[in-house]
């Protein structure tokens, strides 16, 4: 490729003049002509570079065993890489454990030190090996970004040992693996370079959603990604519940407790959190006494007292619920959800309800905090208990600072390096044409109706718990549960049919246009896309929420490869639905993977006996030429700064700027 020659002339003085102010300030970085070319010369150079890999993941819903093992073996890369490395040099056998140490340094290390019986000549082996793996997982970035990736403890070692070797540093290679062994900081050096190895494998991590409920750690897998070195994070539907909750919206924090009791999944609101429920199980006990609750048992296999108790709770925080929400409605008529006030239809004497004309007999007739005249308003009990909760939840430091990284490294959707990320859809009519809400009083739709949630979300977080903005918290609830929500994508969601009526026809909850006409069509996933600015060959749609039935024989790539759906089942519920664990989509300088996940079982057997995911590769496009950083977003941004810093450098040279040296 010619290279375009630097040309001063391509800057005339006015144009100088005019940035003069800038430029002044981006000589205080670069002092003279030579900082300013070794930029230059740097940064040109990280252009040509191979792009870096992006790994995109959903529908993670607390399942940290599993999602911690698919970041740590990187869906398969890590595996792949070793097979690059040795090929036929290694047994199976040693490739698993090499593999497994990877994963698992600390862990793993424990295992083979009780069982070895020479460590240090272990040691030896397997520091090699590991070097090895190093180097090519090291080798498409600069020295500068590898750097920044190694543990500050080793990296001088590191950076040694990843230098290409020859006959005439053989010596010097062991001379230092040697002198670790003999100091005893094997061990620790294992562990640092197997994390630099999982650090170097995803440059990206894109979360597409629903990080929260369902399964038992959600908490956890808030810590990794806090801890994770590069990651966005695109709102799920049960993100945006969490995240109103915490912004004191009353509707939102029934909502999520009425879930974790669904799912027997206290130990994230009582152990990690420290959310306080004791107010709402003496308030339970003492109101349901006698009332077996039967209709609100949880999910999960309990018995005895303590499940009693767990379904009284479950019964009275889902009657504060819809009282709450039908509150909201009431205070939104425009959010258009009149039919979701069904309190008020109910005949409480005889035990039946009118929906749409007809009448239906209420599985459970027991309320006894419902006022019929009043059937919205929270007993004084019921206030206070909700009182309780929220300050709970405002005082929980752990959420509140998951909740602030939500928001910080979180949108309704991302564009990046030609794709669209979001969670569930861009809502649509019948006709395929952008459907409309109105926020704050006016109306949007499409790209602009993502962008106002997104604003009032923020709103309603940094003005949480207070209660001149509980409307703009509604609209979080709303993104939760509302026909037009960009999260939710249904007409409805049936929460007091599913309780309380026994046919199946009320329990109906009708998805958005989008899920029929944008998965089965191109054109539509054309106009998405460039409604958010992206019109490329090369752009697509990334999106999790609805679970891929794998079984069924449904793809997860939609539109003639334009969408992908990546919600595979990594939470278990959901994985008698789809078959497999999850999907993981990589993006990387020869293209796109799919990799479809089987059943992780339990990090114990990954480690003891070195069970990794079976994960299935299919390739949707493969480039002969590797993509480099300069055909993408990151590329730009680098461009823009190469033009900058010739428009400098023609500064210094002109004499408009003086150099310092």
């Amino acid at each position: 490729m010619c290279m375009q020659k630097y040309d001063e002339n391509a800057f005339p003085n006015n144009v100088l003049e005019k940035e003069l102010k800038y430029l002044k300030l981006l000589a205080d970085r670069f002092n003279n002509i030579q900082d300013a070319s070794t930029e230059i010369i740097n940064l040109e150079a990280i252009l040509n570079l191979p792009k870096g890999t992006e790994h995109f993941l959903s529908d993670i819903h607390g399942e940290y065993d599993t999602f911690s093992h698919v970041l740590a073996n990187a869906s398969g890369v890590v595996r792949k890489k070793i097979e690059d490395v040795f090929g036929k040099t290694l047994r199976e056998k040693d490739k698993r454990l090499l593999a497994t140490l990877i994963y698992y340094p600390e862990e793993k290390l424990d295992i083979v030190l009780k069982e070895e019986e020479d460590p240090d000549e272990w040691f030896g082996i397997i520091l090699q090996r590991l070097t090895k793996v190093a180097r090519a997982a090291a080798s498409k970035y600069t020295r500068s970004k590898v750097r920044k990736a190694m543990p500050p403890s080793f990296s001088y070692i590191i950076v040694e040992l990843l230098n290409e070797g020859g006959e005439d540093k053989e010596e010097y290679f062991e001379g230092i693996i040697n002198t670790i062994i003999e100091i005893n900081r094997a061990e620790s050096f294992i562990v640092a370079i197997c994390k630099f190895i999982q650090h170097l494998l995803i440059d990206r991590l894109h979360i597409i959603g629903d990080i929260y409920d369902r399964g038992p750690y959600a908490e956890k897998v808030m810590d990794r990604l806090i801890n994770y070195h590069s990651v966005d994070i695109q709102w799920g539907n049960h993100d945006i519940l969490w995240m109103g909750a915490a912004s004191g919206n009353y509707a939102l924090i029934a909502n999520m407790i009425r879930i974790s009791l669904r799912y027997d999944n206290l130990g994230t609101l009582e152990d990690a959190y420290g959310i306080n429920l004791l107010p709402l199980a003496t308030f339970a006990m003492k109101t349901y006494k006698g009332d077996d609750c039967k209709l609100f048992a949880s999910k999960a296999e309990t018995d005895g007292k303590d499940a009693e108790i767990i379904r009284q709770m479950h019964k009275a925080v889902s009657i504060i619920q819809l009282k709450l929400e039908g509150q909201v409605v009431r205070r939104n008529p425009h959010f258009g959800m009149e039919d979701r006030l069904l309190l008020d239809k109910i005949d409480y004497e005889n035990g039946i309800i009118q929906i749409n004309g007809k009448t239906y007999t209420l599985l459970d007739r027991n309320f006894p905090t419902i006022d019929s005249k009043n059937p919205y308003t929270l007993s004084e009990e019921e206030q206070e208990v909700m009182e309780k909760l929220g300050n709970s939840i405002k005082n929980s430091q752990r959420l509140q600072n998951h909740i602030d990284f939500l928001f910080l490294h979180g949108s309704m959707y991302l564009t990046f390096n030609a794709n669209l990320l979001y969670h569930g859809c861009i809502p649509l009519d019948e006709k395929g044409n952008f459907a409309d809400f109105e926020i704050d009083g006016s109306k949007y739709s499409g790209k602009a109706l993502c962008d106002n949630f997104d604003r009032v979300a923020r709103k309603a977080y940094h003005h949480r718990f207070v209660r001149n903005y509980e409307t703009t918290a509604d609209y979080l609830w709303y993104l939760w549960c509302g026909a037009l929500s960009p999260l939710f994508g249904k007409t409805k969601m049936a929460t007091f049919e599913r309780y309380f009526i026994a046919e199946k026809e009320t329990h109906e909850e009708k998805s958005n246009p989008y899920y029929e006409l944008v998965y089965d069509n191109e054109v539509f996933c054309a106009a998405i896309l460039k409604e958010f600015g992206l019109s490329g060959k090369n752009s697509r749609i990334v999106n999790g929420h609805v679970p891929v039935k794998v079984l069924k024989g449904e793809s997860p790539i939609k539109a003639n490869g334009k969408l992908f759906v990546i919600d595979g089942g990594m939470s278990i519920p959901y994985q008698k639905v789809t078959g497999v664990s999850g999907y993981t989509l990589i993006y990387n300088s020869y293209g796109l993977v799919l990799v479809e996940h089987e059943h992780f079982d339990s990090k114990r057997q990954a480690i003891e006996d070195e069970k990794d995911i079976i994960s299935k590769r299919i390739f949707i496009e493969a480039k002969a030429i590797r993509k480099r950083v300069k055909d993408t977003d990151i590329g730009k941004d680098l461009i823009t700064q190469i033009t900058d810093l010739k428009m400098l450098l023609t500064a210094y040279r002109k004499g408009l700027i003086k150099e310092r040296f």
